[in-house]
């Protein structure tokens, strides 16, 4: 008998994180949904154009706040979400996942990580949003600007890499640990596409929510084959 509530309280608490996650991710996706509707009516122009001009110095558009020292530290962030980084980073996760024999968890991840590269593509191709021209580039671009690929894709490959590295590690502790560095990580990227004047930070919300919600997916969808035995769990 005592085996019956364990079990009902066992099925009411997965209920209750699938629910969350899910109520997370449909947050996410009309935050992207709300903000790209709101850039194509032209509504999100005064808040780009403010934010951006108060990280230059007063009537002098092309002169970032912080000085030279500033400029090279955000330099070196936004290379964080470049494609070179996380994909050394998403090659080192799944060697070491390989190497604990967690190979259907490096399959998710090779999938997860494609599937999020494309996805980031086709909503540049589709929403073709030019780059700011209000301040000076300080770094070279060549795709469209909304939404933000290095915010996506810094979402979506850290926060999938520390889902990951989560699922192999028992102690609530160190996963903590993952998450927070790889959000940590994806808002420094995002940060600093606006900083160096390549996005409108519009951009940089849009990446941030689609590729939150594309990560969250991957864990929800991560459980969802542990629990049938698909991959380790």
């Amino acid at each position: 008998m005592s085996r019956l509530p364990m079990l009902t309280a066992l099925i009411h608490r997965f209920e209750t994180r699938t629910l969350m996650m899910l109520a997370v991710i449909a947050g996410a996706l009309w935050a992207f949904v709300g903000i790209a509707e709101e850039m194509t009516e032209g509504d999100l122009h005064a808040f780009d154009e403010a934010v951006m001009l108060s990280l230059r110095v007063p009537g002098q558009p092309d002169n970032p706040i912080g000085g030279p020292q500033i400029e090279i530290a955000m330099r070196d962030l936004t290379a964080l979400g470049g494609v070179t980084v996380l994909t050394l980073m998403t090659v080192s996760v799944l060697v070491y996942l390989l190497l604990v024999r967690q190979r259907g968890s490096a399959a998710l991840l090779a999938v997860s990580i494609a599937g999020g590269q494309a996805l980031s593509h086709l909503a540049k191709l589709g929403f073709d949003r030019p780059r700011p021209d209000l301040v000076s580039h300080a770094v070279e671009v060549s795709t469209s600007s909304f939404p933000s690929g290095h915010s996506m894709m810094s979402a979506v490959t850290y926060l999938t890499l520390a889902v990951m590295l989560a699922r192999a590690d028992d102690r609530p502790s160190i996963r903590a640990f993952y998450v927070v560095v790889a959000a940590v990580l994806a808002m420094l990227v995002g940060v600093s596409r606006v900083y160096l004047g390549v996005h409108w930070p519009s951009d940089v919300l849009a990446g941030w929510s689609l590729g939150a919600a594309w990560a969250l997916g991957v864990a929800m969808v991560a459980r969802w084959l542990a629990r049938r035995g698909k991959i380790e769990s």
